[in-house]
């Protein structure tokens, strides 16, 4: 044992060069350890990439962010768009004009009855133009008001817009339009030549005086037009040119014809060929009483009423139509105008 001298300092006690290695390899080798573990928040490029789904947006984009939580089941599913008018808007026309024509039938009958207004059934005529008159006008206004309001909230846009009226068409046309209506007329006389009409129709006798000859031709070029156009270019032709062609998809399991830009049905040349001859037949039909049920005047309205579907049909407006319907019928009113002096000579017709 030796002695400790109160002047010498006690020498410092170092490690040993083990010990000191040890300790400098344990901490280098722990920084390595870090240095080479994978962290958390970095992607190891080793690892695969996540699946890609198809319908999935591009990552980082906007729709990625913002899109909701099943946006799928979100959203509406998708439906095929409505082309009008068809036949179930057809029909609810129909009812439409019957239920007007029982209400007014109603209503006379009760004013007949009860001797309102002067009115008895027993003493109107057939051929009683102002009770006519006025009955058609009070069935086709009723319609019409009616139509106004319950179309526009099935068809979710205007009562004009759904039956393309489109004004602005046959303001650009007008004279193409009125010669269209003179060829009409043309084809009118030429037919009365060839295939004459009764002496006597029943139409003749109901113009027989001045006030009613007067009353036939501001009813016939102003409010029989536009209502017989809106029944049967409005509705009958194109819900029969859309029921044609909505029978061959289904025959042929082909895609419907995609709508025009206005969102309207567009057909085939063959609906629209049988749609313009089948509508032609009612409307025939329907002013085939007033010639006296002759051959001639019957082709004639057929040949007519065609032409003024293919004028409804090219043009695309309804409006269109209108117009040669009202221009023709004005023809026809001028004619007799002339030959009856300003209808005061009946006799010279």
């Amino acid at each position: 044992m030796t002695p400790l001298n109160d002047g010498d300092a006690p020498a410092p006690l170092t490690p040993p060069d083990d010990a000191a290695n040890f300790g400098v390899s344990q901490v280098s080798g722990s920084a390595q350890q870090q240095a080479i573990a994978p962290s958390p928040f970095v992607a190891d490029p080793a690892a695969p990439a996540p699946p890609v789904y198809a319908d999935a947006p591009p990552p980082g984009s906007s729709a990625s962010i913002d899109q909701p939580l099943f946006a799928n089941y979100a959203q509406p599913p998708v439906r095929r768009p409505v082309r009008i008018p068809h036949f179930g808007h057809l029909l609810l026309l129909s009812l439409l004009i019957v239920g007007v024509f029982c209400i007014v039938v109603i209503a006379l009958g009760l004013a007949s009855y009860f001797h309102l207004f002067g009115l008895r059934f027993s003493a109107i005529s057939a051929t009683d133009v102002g009770f006519n008159l006025a009955f058609e006008a009070v069935l086709y206004f009723g319609t019409f008001g009616l139509a106004l309001w319950v179309f526009p909230m099935i068809w979710n846009e205007g009562y004009f817009a759904g039956l393309q009226w489109r004004g602005d068409v046959a303001r650009s046309k007008f004279w193409l339009l009125l010669s269209i209506a003179a060829f009409c007329f043309g084809l009118a006389i030429l037919d009365q030549v060839v295939l004459p009409g009764p002496a006597n129709a029943p139409i003749d006798k109901m113009i027989s005086s001045p006030g009613a000859a007067w009353l036939m031709f501001a009813f016939g070029v102003t409010v029989a037009p536009f209502f017989e156009e809106m029944l049967f270019r409005g509705f009958l032709l194109p819900a029969l040119c859309t029921a044609f062609d909505w029978i061959g998809e289904k025959i042929r399991h082909a895609s419907p014809l995609p709508l025009d830009a206005d969102g309207h049905p567009q057909w085939s040349m063959p609906a629209m060929v049988v749609g313009s001859l089948v509508t032609s037949l009612p409307f025939a039909l329907l002013h085939r009483e007033q010639q006296g049920n002759s051959l001639g005047p019957f082709l004639l309205l057929i040949v007519i009423s065609t032409i003024l579907c293919a004028v409804r049909l090219k043009t695309r407006s309804l409006a269109a139509s209108t117009l040669v319907h009202a221009s023709y019928n004005f023809l026809l009113f001028m004619v007799e105008l002339a030959v009856t002096g300003g209808f005061r000579h009946f006799d010279k017709m």
